[in-house]
């Protein structure tokens, strides 16, 4: 069983699928990082110097090619993945998709500590981020919401979320 963590930056997706992979004894894997791995490079030198669209392509295959596998794992996605080409729908396919939700608030209280690891938000000031991931989220929600599985993370530990994932999985 292959197990897709699905959710906007900051929402636990890399944190959760760490647990998760101990707890159930799952291979993971951190789809941006297997990305890097492959590539060489990390995901912003690949948008720096071939550009987005090519990331994206370079998303889908190796997508695919995670997706095709047998074994036992978990899959944490970037934000961005369910929402090109027909990816959430292979995700749906090929694996059991997760949604970690997170509000507004949770997130930007997050990624206001992580911006500079972030370069999505990195030149976005404190004040203007809740509404830029506001918008990204409106944007986003209709292929998320397309998880077979939604889990609120706001105001919950992460050991409490891992044992939602496992009791809604049966596993």
């Amino acid at each position: 069983m292959i197990i897709s963590l699905v959710g906007y930056m900051g929402s636990g997706k890399t944190h959760i699928s760490k647990i998760l992979s101990e707890k159930i004894n799952f291979k993971l894997i951190d789809l941006d990082k297997e990305i890097s791995r492959r590539n060489k490079l990390t995901i912003p030198e690949i948008f720096e110097k071939k550009g987005e669209i090519y990331f994206r392509k370079l998303e889908r295959e190796t997508l695919e090619e995670i997706l095709a596998t047998e074994e036992n794992l978990i899959l944490s996605l970037g934000g961005g993945t369910p929402v090109y080409y027909n990816n959430m729908e292979i995700i749906n396919t090929g694996s059991k998709s997760v949604f970690l939700k997170a509000s507004v608030m949770t997130l930007a209280a997050r990624l206001s500590k992580q911006k500079e690891k972030r370069p999505l938000i990195a030149k976005i000031s404190e004040e203007d981020l809740p509404e830029f991931i506001a918008k990204h989220l409106f944007e986003r929600n209709q292929f998320y919401g397309k998880s077979q599985f939604n889990i609120n993370t706001d105001n919950r530990t992460p050991e409490d979320i891992v044992t939602e994932i496992i009791e809604k999985l049966y596993l």
